[in-house]
């Protein structure tokens, strides 16, 4: 059983003739964009609120004569829209509120989970309760500790690799696959009021503040960042249809996504099979031609785009993970990561990227081959500029086997390397 059948394709008709028109550059003699159209709030860096102003008047509703079709927009959410984590906020509140149940094997959650993670999860978390009850990581630091260092980092505490073997390293990363296998035995209402009680929580706490989870210690804060908020709701006044693509867990990502007036139907994140319960498993719906799986096709990267070919172009099998013709692209599409990196530059209109210091991502941002790309620092709590220069050239990209290598153009041209100038 899944979390919900898939939805259906509104845009595999969408965009018209005049929708593909719209891509080229108007004639001098076209009519300017009408006066009334939804139009963004200042706060952006430099010129970056008139640019993605540009792109929102030339394919909205308020082109002129209209564009005949519902462009698409597409943004990450952890660190796009929010500052901070909400999948790691839920994480949290869970351990702090023994929400972790015990699984029969810790060697069995993850396809990939290594023998000395399994050891490590097993001495520090025990034994003591029956499988499938709460485990007590409220008192117990030990095991809070192992859980979210193999989460964070994908290594025990002692600093032991926690997953090994092979999986396509553009298409999923085994410790965010591994969060919504952490909740399996739940259901998706109680993962979902769990986030809830984790958004109300970091939204209380102010800004900067943090918390000690076992030993570590976390943000205790999330914020919506109030353009972006207001990037999406301008883009829905224009006539956009807008969605999110999150490597989160789904149920968590749906619960904030609301908060921007994004339904769940317009909600992509990591999903889960259910069983004949309704109770989340360790195995995560598929996408393309990966079938169901134990996570190694999730949005993720190169998956985001498979996500997005499925999910709202409908375009089925092996083709989905390939980059479409423009009439199946987002018009815009924003991200902060190397795991955004594919989805936002398949965007036809503006690649928006928060400088979060990530080397594929910037580099690709700062080399602006299109000259559609869109740099702007984060808003709450901006990095320093980044010291030297990022290694585009020699190793910012990492291919499907896990080896880095240079970034390169489409036409196969490698990218210099460039350095951070957006901070």
């Amino acid at each position: 059983m899944r979390h919900r059948r898939f939805r259906p394709y509104r845009h595999i008709f969408a965009w018209t003739l005049a929708a593909a028109a719209a891509l080229a550059a108007a004639p001098p003699n076209a009519p300017a964009p009408r006066t009334n159209c939804p139009r963004l709030s200042a706060g952006w860096y430099g010129d970056n609120r008139a640019r993605l102003q540009e792109v929102i008047d030339a394919r909205g509703t308020c082109a002129a004569g209209g564009n005949g079709g519902r462009p698409v927009a597409a943004f990450d959410w952890d660190n796009t829209v929010t500052k901070n984590d909400v999948t790691d906020a839920t994480v949290s509140w869970a351990l702090r509120h023994d929400r972790i149940l015990r699984p029969a094997s810790w060697k069995a959650t993850s396809a990939w989970l290594t023998d000395a993670a399994d050891s490590a999860l097993t001495a520090a978390c025990g034994d003591r309760v029956p499988v499938g009850t709460p485990l007590p990581t409220a008192t117990n630091t030990r095991c809070t500790d192992e859980i979210f260092e193999i989460r964070e980092a994908g290594r025990t505490m002692s600093g032991a690799a926690a997953f090994a073997g092979h999986w396509n390293h553009r298409r999923t990363v085994p410790q965010y696959a591994w969060v919504p296998q952490l909740f399996a035995g739940h259901t998706v209402a109680e993962l979902s009021a769990y986030a809830r009680r984790a958004r109300a929580e970091a939204l209380a706490a102010p800004v900067g503040a943090t918390r000690t989870l076992g030993t570590h210690t976390v943000p205790a804060y999330v914020r919506y960042y109030d353009r972006q908020r207001d990037l999406v709701r301008t883009l829905r006044r224009a006539g956009f249809d807008v969605y999110i693509v999150s490597a989160g867990s789904e149920p968590v990502t749906e619960v904030w996504s609301r908060g921007v007036g994004i339904d769940a139907a317009h909600t992509i994140a990591i999903r889960s099979v259910l069983d004949r319960h309704g109770r989340i498993t360790t195995r995560n719906e598929g996408c393309g031609d990966v079938p169901a799986s134990r996570g190694e096709a999730i949005p993720y990267i190169d998956g985001k785009r498979c996500w997005i070919n499925q999910e709202v172009y409908g375009v089925r099998g092996a083709a989905a993970w390939q980059r479409q013709d423009a009439r199946h692209r987002t018009a815009i599409a924003a991200g902060d990561a190397d795991t955004d990196v594919t989805f936002v530059g398949d965007a036809t209109g503006a690649h928006l990227v928060l400088n979060r210091n990530k080397g594929e991502l910037m580099c690709r941002a700062y080399d602006n081959a299109d000259g559609r790309w869109v740099i702007n620092p984060m808003f709450l709590e901006p990095l320093p500029r980044r010291h030297g220069l990022y290694p585009c050239s020699t190793s910012a990209y990492t291919a499907p086997d896990g080896t880095p290598g240079p970034v390169r153009r489409p036409d196969g041209s490698v990218v210099p390397d460039l350095a951070d100038t957006v901070y």
